[in-house]
């Protein structure tokens, strides 16, 4: 069984988990919340185990390197993370609605990675043959990951009423007070996973290049996006802020993200561009 094989079916499964998620929060269902998250469950397993296949699988063909080199296996890690974070939400602190936002992100985020990234097994280039590749890559998606879900839970924050009637479905939904509180939780994590991703890639960059900070469309996108970020985390500290500018900044931060991970890859050249191997 290859690992291509493994990871298609996750695309799926994340999209099975979704609409489980969906039905436990339509209809109040208990026992299928507990089918999506042992389906959620199944998945990242699924997912960590094809993810592994690919690292065993590049050793056998004599590359031997961990897979997180180009688009595709990017991607299938920056699902990984995203349903690793939320399913620590959910053991956590309990509440499984945000599964029915998040979920589908990871089963898009397959999809895109299955059908439209070239999934073949590559050696490395001489830039990426590092450890430092491993440490850079593993810490930025963590905080892709934590931003994804905070994303998810600034939407949920927007779109539920303060106080909805007793036929609501947003009376399912934990109050704003929490979701603020969950969501700024998330920030705090993916805000640390991200400087350490900066950090780590100009360490990189310095053995790789010979020098720390070249200001390439990547690293300027990276930090516009550690800035959003930042400011967030300060106008929380300094004045206070909550509810919708906080959402708001969950969105926009997110929307960073993607220009950084896609729009810079894509629409602009530079060193980390993964156009030309996608």
């Amino acid at each position: 069984m290859s690992h291509a094989f493994l990871l298609s079916l996750v695309t799926f499964i994340y999209l099975g988990a979704g609409v489980g998620y969906l039905l436990y929060w339509i209809f109040r269902w208990e026992g299928m919340g507990r089918v999506a998250s042992a389906v959620a469950w199944a998945g990242l397993l699924l997912n960590t185990a094809g993810w592994g296949l690919r690292w065993w699988e590049s050793h056998q063909l004599g590359y031997g390197h961990i897979p997180l080199s180009n688009l595709y296996e990017s991607l299938i890690f920056f699902a990984w993370a995203t349903m690793a974070v939320y399913l620590f939400l959910e053991l956590k602190f309990g509440g499984r609605i945000l599964g029915a936002f998040v979920a589908p992100i990871a089963a898009l985020i397959m999809a895109y990675a299955s059908f439209a990234t070239n999934s073949e097994i590559e050696p490395l280039v001489p830039a990426l043959q590092s450890n430092w590749l491993t440490a850079h890559v593993i810490t930025c998606f963590l905080g892709y990951g934590a931003f994804a879900v905070a994303f998810g839970l600034g939407w949920l924050y927007l779109l539920r009423p303060k106080n909805p009637g007793e036929d609501s479905l947003w009376r399912y939904v934990p109050g704003k007070e929490v979701l603020d509180n969950l969501m700024y939780k998330v920030i705090l994590f993916g805000f640390f996973w991200l400087t350490v991703g900066i950090i780590t890639g100009a360490v990189w960059a310095d053995q790789a290049w010979g020098s720390y900070w070249s200001w390439d469309p990547k690293e300027t996108w990276s930090l516009i996006t550690w800035f959003i970020y930042a400011a967030a985390i300060h106008a929380r500290l300094t004045r206070s802020w909550t509810g919708k500018r906080m959402a708001g900044l969950a969105i926009i931060g997110f929307a960073a993200v993607l220009f950084t991970y896609f729009g810079v890859n894509f629409w602009l050249s530079g060193l980390h561009s993964y156009a030309s191997s996608s």
